[in-house]
């Protein structure tokens, strides 16, 4: 008996081993995107700041925030405000001259980390000091391994465990190949979440057992998507071991777990519409868990106890089919939010991690198409050659799930288009300061094409500037484009205006505005502003 399991689940340590190679992203990418920096990156100013800010383009919150000095000194700053998307940060000293770095880590409202740095300096450039670190490939490998292993656990474990209670007349053949994949899912789960607090610090593997590490997972939205799994996979357990009269409605519980599990966090349940976008991803995670978890099961007891394995077979196809069409409407509705523009599947790593999963799942449902219409009625007759044709069909199905599962876990490593294109439509924005005029300008969206420009003039000492014109001018001399000129207007809002304004490329402009004071006087101020390429 021990021998007739020890392969199944050795099988699954092999698969889940193996697809450790699959689905590994080629680069580090972020969920909430940096908008805008005060002062910008690159930004030469003439005295200290009192304060910065960093924009997002959704709420964030800090982690660990640092200021890297010329010498390479570093000030942790641990006086900051939220205020929607814009974290205002304290400065506590006077600056001296040279060139700064603003290093920042922050956790998106998906629940996933987010880093990077800005440099800016005071009186004159200096060789910038060094600031942030390498890509820890072996903590993202472990990242991605555990969060395949807590997939594992909710999808084929949970899932298992709901279709021996509901589905299989004889559970001996299976039960201890789902209580394998329970396990893998249970180690899994508080792995994932130690891990997440090292990503989200930046800290190395060797800091695991740190309990700031685990203090920053568990102020991350997905210490909630880990609470709820754990309680999912003691379920199915319990359904498992438990007395017969709990099975099925600890079986039932479990899989509502797993959907309320990946709906608590992750950059789907984050999106807009959350009141759609939420029980979306609730029922794409339990229609996964139901066909999925079903499949290993199914092909043990097709294998081992073919008689016993009809009424099993023939009340799983009664039930996939729909099961099918909610998994299929919840993952369009979701893809086309994520997506937003078809081009996206190919110019984001997203995109083409997406479709990689799709021609997966066409893979997989032509299978379970044959499978279904041509190969199930004559294995519930009794044909004993189609039952061992079923069977290692249904091995190919469960190979496939398992890289779809390495697929989406390489999810987590970078941002669905739908943020992308929040980032993209937000401004850019610099501050002018000079002794005469200062003034705050913003141009909307913050990339190259057609835009719209906001200014709002003050004096010099922030006293209200009632000026007769205003005038931008935008320069690029490095890439051969002479000066934009654009008069502005006056809405009547206390600002000044340019619309229906193009900047055909992206890149370091000079912007300079030309302020006629009055009929003799001409002030003019300028400053570099950075144009995004997206």
């Amino acid at each position: 008996m021990n021998r007739m399991h020890a392969g199944p689940v050795a099988w699954l340590v092999a698969m889940l081993m193996a697809m450790a190679v699959l689905a590994m992203p080629g680069h580090a990418f972020a969920h909430a995107a940096l908008v805008a920096t005060d002062p910008a990156d690159g930004a030469v100013l003439t005295q200290s700041p009192t304060q910065f800010s960093l924009t997002f383009s959704e709420p964030v919150s800090p982690l660990v925030l640092t200021l890297v000095r010329p010498d390479g000194s570093q000030l942790a700053l641990t006086s900051f405000r939220l205020k929607d998307q814009t974290v205002e940060i304290d400065n506590p000293e006077m600056l001296k001259s040279g060139t700064h770095v603003l290093s920042w880590r922050v956790v998106s409202v998906d629940g996933h980390p987010v880093g990077g740095s800005a440099l800016f300096s005071i009186g004159a450039p200096s060789a910038a000091p060094v600031a942030g670190e390498a890509v820890d490939w072996t903590l993202r490998a472990a990242i991605w391994a555990a969060r395949l292993f807590l997939y594992a656990g909710l999808f084929l474990g949970v899932g298992g465990a709901f279709a021996l209670a509901w589905l299989a007349e004889d559970r001996r053949c299976s039960q201890r190949f789902v209580a394998a994949v329970l396990i893998f899912g249970l180690v899994g789960a508080p792995l994932s979440l130690g891990l997440q607090g090292l990503d989200g610090l930046g800290a190395p593997l060797a800091r695991f057992a740190a309990a700031a590490v685990w203090k920053t997972a568990l102020e991350t939205s997905y210490v909630w998507t880990v609470l709820i799994g754990l309680i999912a996979l003691g379920l199915a357990l319990l359904s498992l071991a438990g007395p017969p009269g709990l099975r099925k409605l600890s079986a039932g519980a479990a899989l509502l777990g797993v959907g309320a599990a990946l709906a608590a966090s992750g950059h789907a349940s984050a999106a807009e519409p959350q009141w759609l976008t939420r029980p979306l991803v609730f029922l794409h995670g339990a229609a996964i868990a139901f066909w999925a978890g079903s499949l290993a099961p199914l092909g043990l007891a097709l294998r081992q106890q073919p008689a016993e394995a009809k009424v099993f077979l023939r009340r799983f196809s009664r039930a996939i089919l729909p099961i099918v069409i909610v998994l299929a409407a919840s993952g369009v509705v979701l893809a086309i939010i994520q997506v937003q523009q078809p081009a996206a599947l190919i110019n984001t790593f997203y995109g083409r991690l997406l479709l990689l999963k799709l021609a997966l799942l066409l893979f997989l449902f032509t299978l379970a198409a044959v499978n279904r219409w041509t190969l199930t009625a004559p294995a519930e007759a009794g044909d004993t050659e189609v039952q061992r044709r079923l069977v290692r069909s249904i091995g190919i199905e469960v190979v496939i799930v398992l890289a779809i599962f390495g697929v989406a876990a390489g999810w987590r490593f970078t941002p669905p288009p739908r943020a992308l294109a929040i980032a993209a439509a937000q401004p850019v924005s610099i501050h002018i300061h000079t002794l005469k005029a200062m003034a705050d300008l913003s141009i909307t969206p913050g990339h190259a094409g057609e835009v719209a420009a906001s200014v709002v003039i003050m004096t010099g000492d922030f006293g209200p500037l009632d000026a007769k014109e205003v005038t931008l001018v935008l320069s690029k001399p490095d890439s051969g484009i002479e000066p934009i000129k654009r008069p502005a207007t006056k809405p009547g809002d206390g600002t000044w205006r340019v619309d229906n304004l193009v900047i055909p490329i992206p890149g370091r402009w000079n912007a300079r505005l030309d302020i006629l004071v009055s009929d003799f006087e001409m002030v003019k101020i300028e400053a570099p502003i950075d144009i995004r390429s997206d």
